[in-house]
C-alpha cells in the first residue's frame, strides 16, 4: 500500500509535508456526483496548521491522484485523558473538486450581473450535444468563461472527449450539477468529472465503457469478498408528459415516453410528468419523459466488496460509469454500471476496495433521492413559468 496525503491551498500549492500518522482513510468516488472522504489524524501542531478553511486534501494512491478537492470539515477535533498521543485526534471530511462546482446555480444570463438578470429569461439549449451543454454550463457559471467573481481558481476545461448524443435542456436557478446530470442522462448516459493536473483543475466529460466481457468479479477469480444483490419493480414504465398551457389557448401538448421492455417484463406503470415547456419542438418534453423513465427504472442494487488483483484494479482497469460483470455465487451473472468506488485504508489492515454497481440510486436512499429531485424540478418549473426569453 502506497498512499500519500497532501494539503494544498486554493491555488493548488502544497502547504507542508505529507500528512503522517493517519489511522483510517475512507474515500468514496461517485459517478457524476461529488466524492465523499474522511481521514483520521493525530492533532499534531504541524498537522493542525495545514487544516485551514479553503484548503484542499489530495489523496495519492500508488503515485496517481485518487481524489483531490476541498475540505468541507477541516477540523473535527477530540481529546480525552486516555489519548495515547497526548494531543488528541482530528477527523477531516473532504470531497473532490466537483463539490466546489456543486455550490453554483445556473444563471439564465451568465454574462450579466445578478441584479441584471431578467425575470422571464431561461438558459436554453435546443438539440445540442450533451457534452457541449455540460461543458458550457460549467464554463459560463464557474469556469474561465464565468464572470470574474464567480470563477473557481485554477478551474479549466479538459480536452473535448466527443462524448454523448444530442439533447435539449432549459434551465434557470438550478444547481449546476443537477442540470449537468440531466443532460448527461438524456444525452447518452455520459460521465463528467474533475481531475487535478499539476496546477490546474480540469473539468471534462467522458464516455463510459462496456467492460462486462473483461472486467469480471467472482469468487473463482479471487477478487470478490462479499456481495449483496436486490432487484425491484420499476416505478415508471410510461411517462405521460404534459406541456404547459399556452396563455389564451386551450391547446396543450402531450407526449408519451415508454420503456416497453420493462413493461413487458414487469407490468405497465404510468407516471404523470410536468414537462415544463409548451411544446416538444426542441425535444424538451421527450427529454423530461426520458429522465423520468430513467429515475423509475427497475432498480438493480448490487453492492460488492472487491479485491484489487494484478489482473483487475479499480482506477486502472475500470472506472466510474463503466459497465462490469459480477458472477453471483448461485450462478447468476449481473452486468451493470459502476456507480461508486470506495477505498478504505489503514496502516494495520491495508487497503480494501468496495464497488457499488447498479441503478442510478443504488448508492443512496431511492425514495429520498427521488423526492428531492422531483421537488426541485417542480419548484424550478413554478419559478420559471411564463414565456421564456433566451439571451
Amino acid at each position: 500500500m502506497a498512499i500519500t496525503l497532501l494539503i494544498t491551498d486554493k491555488d493548488l500549492a502544497v502547504q507542508g509535508d505529507p500528512l503522517s500518522g493517519w489511522s483510517s482513510l475512507d474515500v468514496t468516488l461517485k459517478f457524476n456526483e461529488p466524492a465523499a472522504g474522511s481521514v483520521t489524524l493525530p492533532a499534531w501542531p504541524e498537522v493542525m496548521a495545514q487544516l485551514q478553511p479553503g484548503n484542499r486534501l489530495v489523496v495519492i494512491r500508488d503515485g496517481d491522484i485518487w481524489c483531490a478537492g476541498p475540505m468541507e470539515q477541516p477540523t473535527d477535533y477530540s481529546w480525552d485523558v486516555d489519548s495515547t498521543n497526548g494531543v488528541g485526534e482530528v477527523v477531516v471530511n473532504f470531497s473532490d473538486d466537483l463539490a466546489t462546482i456543486a455550490g453554483y446555480i445556473t444563471w439564465p444570463e451568465p454574462a450579466l450581473a445578478w441584479a441584471g438578470q431578467h425575470g422571464d429569461t431561461w438558459r436554453e439549449f435546443d438539440t445540442v450535444n450533451a457534452e457541449t451543454i455540460i461543458r458550457t454550463l460549467v464554463n459560463e457559471n464557474a469556469g474561465p468563461g464565468a464572470r470574474t467573481e464567480r470563477r473557481i481558481p485554477n478551474l479549466v476545461l479538459d480536452t473535448v472527449a466527443t462524448a454523448g448524443t444530442t439533447t435539449s435542456l432549459r434551465t434557470r436557478f438550478e444547481p449546476v450539477l443537477d442540470a449537468c446530470r440531466l443532460a448527461a442522462a438524456s444525452g447518452g448516459d455520459i460521465g463528467f468529472r474533475t481531475r487535478q493536473d499539476a496546477d490546474q483543475i480540469l473539468f471534462g466529460c467522458y464516455t463510459p465503457r462496456d467492460l462486462s466481457a473483461t472486467a469480471r468479479f467472482s469468487t473463482g477469480l479471487g477478487n470478490l469478498r462479499s456481495v449483496s444483490f436486490s432487484r425491484s419493480a420499476p416505478t415508471s414504465t410510461h411517462a405521460l408528459v404534459a406541456g404547459t398551457e399556452t396563455e389564451g389557448s386551450s391547446i396543450r401538448t402531450f407526449v408519451e415516453v415508454s420503456d416497453t421492455t420493462a413493461a413487458g417484463e414487469w407490468w405497465r406503470v404510468e407516471k404523470y410528468v410536468d414537462g415544463g415547456a409548451e411544446n416538444d419542438d426542441t425535444g424538451e418534453l421527450t427529454a423530461a419523459g426520458t429522465a423520468d423513465i430513467a429515475d423509475g427504472a427497475a432498480p438493480v442494487s448490487l453492492s460488492t466488496v472487491t479485491v484489487d488483483t494484478e489482473e483487475l484494479q479499480a482506477g486502472r482497469d475500470y472506472h466510474l460509469g463503466d459497465r462490469v460483470a459480477v458472477a453471483l455465487p448461485h450462478g447468476l451473472q449481473v452486468t451493470d454500471v459502476v456507480r461508486a468506488i470506495t477505498l478504505h485504508a489503514s496502516p494495520d489492515e491495508g487497503e480494501q476496495v468496495a464497488s457499488v454497481i447498479g441503478s442510478q440510486d443504488a448508492t443512496t436512499d431511492p425514495q429520498t433521492v427521488r423526492l428531492i429531485r422531483t421537488l426541485g424540478r417542480r419548484l424550478g418549473r413554478l419559478e420559471t413559468r411564463g414565456t421564456p426569453h433566451v439571451p
